[in-house]
């Protein structure tokens, strides 16, 4: 717990972060802002303040029992499913308004109106609305309103949350709308649907189409070919090979692959690639009890608030716990008294880009076909705080709103690109949660499925009756081969998607001979998957590894599997690390260097937190790679290099590869110079690191894990130093700001559910909370605690605190 007196200290610190270097508007009101009756300080929480509480929700049918257990985690007891909902929505606003807010402004573009004026913050802005963020959500709002269930639901779950913002006052506002001086709005059922288009652009929002044709055009087919394969050798995909597809795969109209020879220079963001998930579910036959054991864990940006919100949600119907994102309803990865689900991104390519030729540069028609069809423009009004309104017009085409033209991220001025995205489709993933939250069998898990479209997601399964399966679940575009990889002309119909792929004819596979089904962000099948598969950043070794641990495992129990979550062996260091020591010598090293040089050969590929070959191997791999690729860094054009597999293949069976020459010196380098010459860079990083940071440099140093407040700046309200294990291509993949944001094991017992997880954060997003950061130690060390999955409200747990009962105000 932060103590009063620390609070102070850490407000005065922020208030001059505010001034001094965010440069994001004028500062609170500093007479309001430091007001004792009102002010920051009223943020301060305590666990001796917790006591029981009774509140009038306005518009509820019968009332409604939350009781809290010693994590925070609000178990929510409902005798229907609006009051259910309109009470989730009250209670996640309870501990997570700000979040949620400030989460739909940045994916609707509108930060501007919090931060103030900055060219960045207008430029993202401004980009979220040109990739058609609402556009979307307003698609999918609308498919959501014509089915009654999720319709009722979200507008319950909108009157919950309204019902917490219209109870407070200045002075209990979350401390991030005092520092930041602004209040909350009326929360709205398409803010809802906006979420989830955030998570499709976190989870979906990548495409390398630009990169590929910069390197097409300048490699030529056949290198290109070489350098990025459609699938990496030795892929172990997530439906086992050779499985059988029991279907007949629609007709695809093929076209000869034409790419156009633009050169891009300026490319927009995109989401970490490492954003990522493990997910896995183990059959009774290979489990001590008997049971189905389901473990997953979702790779995200690690942020306070936290991602992820803990709950359980009980009406006559349903039982349902995990976790929630904050704003949307239901439970989105989780359990109930009968099947338990989670989900990796399946990292499809289900975003196109397509060149648009103008008839003018007024821009009201564009060619397809010989034909100029007219466009449609939307003004988009951009306001901003503190400074005059910003107005952007995106003109829209029948592939999508044009990303880049001569008004955004164009530099020759001629160059428009209109994007094709799935998210822009109607859907209505809400519906599938919800379904899944009170699915009792594969058939309903099935049922749920077939509602959900983007973004794309393995939904792992298993279930008391002890069955265990995995869709490969998401809209995807019916596509001919290298549709799609890169850049297309946008006035040839020919090029258009020709539909999408049924859901049956999906990737999938129930209760396999080996016994597990499993996923990490790999490749979806074999090649003899019917449909043109393509992404461009496909995993390679989290996903073998976890497949070789759970091949060889028998009488597992849920511990085992947390094991496995936390499992830092680096199969990529493994593969390639023998190659990087062939031929070296001592001859090759001075001292310093031959003392490094001994610690990575005996090192054991581990990603242990006191490792120091871990360390070793990370940095000079990052420099191999950089001077190995040195010909893709490029100051005119984006573009990307070959992923990290497809380098181990070729330093294993193309010695002499030309790219092994480095382009800035007058000798032709060879794998081995290169391996040498960027050895020793690695021991100067490293030298000069430890002189800047600490003589030991252990993993869990170097690495050294930090989760950042979603306003970076706020430093105080951030948890760094975290010294733990893991890595990318690690099944443990913690890095410095990125890893599992939240860890669950289910045993699926027939009459009992047992469930233990985790998550970096606490359940409270207030800073001045015992309840805001709690958790993090505890994830730091890959420990669990044990879920309190309750059957009904009377039953007696020990773990309770505290208890919120709801009524009617006419009651």
């Amino acid at each position: 717990m932060k103590t009063l007196k620390s609070l102070i200290a850490i407000i005065i610190t922020i208030a001059f972060v505010l001034a001094l270097n965010m440069k994001i508007g004028s500062a609170p009101p500093i007479g309001k802002f430091l007001n004792p009756f009102g002010g920051f300080w009223n943020n301060a929480e305590s666990t001796s303040a917790i006591a029981d509480k009774k509140i009038r929700l306005n518009g509820l049918i019968d009332e409604v029992t939350v009781k809290y257990d010693s994590l925070l985690i609000p178990h929510i007891f409902a005798k229907n499913d609006h009051d259910l909902y309109m009470a989730q929505g009250y209670v996640t606003a309870q501990h997570r308004l700000w979040q949620m807010e400030f989460q739909t402004h940045a994916a609707a573009g509108r930060l501007s109106e919090i931060l103030g004026e900055n060219p960045g913050i207008l430029k993202y802005d401004r980009l979220q609305r040109r990739q058609g963020m609402v556009f979307g959500a307003k698609n999918s709002f609308s498919e959501m309103s014509k089915d009654k269930e999720s319709h009722d639901a979200v507008v319950a779950y909108s009157k919950g949350v309204n019902a917490y913002i219209n109870s407070l006052s200045g002075k209990n506002l979350p401390i991030e709308y005092k520092l930041l001086d602004y209040k909350p709005e009326a929360w709205t059922p398409i803010k809802s649907a906006i979420l989830l288009k955030y998570m499709a652009k976190d989870l979906a929002g990548r495409d390398y189409d630009l990169e590929n044709t910069n390197l097409y055009n300048m490699l030529g087919k056949d290198v290109f070919e070489l350098l990025f394969p459609i699938m990496e050798h030795g892929t172990d995909p997530i439906i086992p090979n050779g499985t059988k597809w029991d279907f007949e795969p629609l007709p695809v109209d093929s076209t000869q692959l034409e790419v156009p020879d633009d050169m891009i220079t300026e490319i927009m963001e995109m989401p970490d690639p490492r954003n990522g998930s493990n997910n896995w579910a183990v059959s009774g036959k290979k489990t001590k009890n008997g049971n189905a054991i389901l473990s997953g864990d979702p790779h995200l940006h690690l942020s306070l608030p936290s991602i992820w919100f803990a709950m359980q949600l009980n009406t006559p119907e349903m039982n349902t716990m995990g976790v929630t994102l904050p704003g949307a309803l239901g439970i989105i990865i989780g359990f109930n008294d009968s099947i338990a689900w989670s989900e990796t991104n399946s990292r499809r390519d289900v975003r196109d880009w397509y060149k648009i030729t103008f008839e003018d540069d007024k821009q009201e028609t564009y060619l397809l076909d010989g034909k100029w069809l007219k466009t449609t423009k939307v003004i988009e009004e951009i306001k901003i705080k503190g400074a005059k309104t910003f107005y952007d017009t995106v003109v829209y085409t029948h592939h999508g709103p044009v990303v880049y033209d001569k008004h955004f991220l164009s530099e020759t001025k001629k160059n428009n690109y209109a994007l094709r995205w799935v998210a822009h489709e109607a859907s209505n993933e809400q519906l599938a949660f919800l379904k899944l939250n009170k699915a009792k069998n594969y058939d309903d898990y099935v049922d749920a499925l077939q509602h959900y479209q983007c973004p794309a997601q393995n939904f792992v399964f298993a279930s008391t009756a002890g069955d265990i399966a995995i869709w490969v679940t998401g809209k995807y575009p019916l596509k001919w081969e290298h549709q799609g990889q890169f850049l297309m002309d946008g006035s040839k119909s020919e090029n258009d998607w020709q539909g999408f792929i049924p859901f049956k004819h999906g990737a999938q596979i129930k209760n396999p001979t080996r016994e597990f089904v499993s996923s990490a962000n790999q490749f979806s099948a074999d090649s003899t998957y019917p449909y043109f598969l393509y992404d461009g950043n496909f995993e390679h070794y989290r996903n073998r590894r976890i497949n070789q641990q759970l091949s060889k495992m028998n009488n597992i129990i849920p511990k085992d599997m947390m094991s496995l979550q936390n499992d830092n062996y680096n199969l990529r260091a493994a593969e390639s690390l023998p190659l990087m020591l062939t031929g070296f010598s001592k001859d090759h090293f001075d001292t310093e260097q031959l003392a490094y040089f001994d610690k990575i050969k005996s090192w054991d590929y581990m990603n242990n937190p006191n490792s120091k070959g871990a360390t070793i191997y990370k940095i000079w791999w990052r420099e191999f790679r950089n001077l190995l690729w040195d010909e893709f860094e490029s100051e005119g054009n984006s573009l990307r290099r070959p992923s990290m597999a497809q380098t181990i293949y070729l330093m294993k069976n193309n010695p002499n590869l030309r790219f092994a020459d480095v382009k800035d010196t007058p000798a032709k380098e060879t794998f081995f110079d290169v391996l040498l010459e960027s050895f020793k860079t690695a021991c100067t990083v490293l030298d000069e690191w430890k002189i800047e940071n600490d003589t030991n440099y252990s993993w869990g140093k170097y690495k050294n894990t930090r989760i950042d407040h979603l306003i970076p700046t706020l430093k105080p309200f951030s948890f760094t130093g975290i010294n733990n294990g893991g890595g990318a291509s690690v099944v443990n993949a913690t890095g410095t700001t990125h890893g599992p944001s939240w860890r669950m094991v289910v045993e699926l017992e027939k009459n009992n559910v047992k469930a233990w997880a985790v998550y970096p954060g606490g359940q409270s997003g207030n800073p001045g909370s015992p309840f805001y950061d709690n958790y993090v130690n505890t994830w730091g060390n890959g420990e669990y605690f044990p879920l309190q999955f309750m059957n009904n409200m009377q039953e007696e747990n020990k773990a309770i605190i505290y208890t919120e009962t709801f009524n009617s105000v006419e009651k």
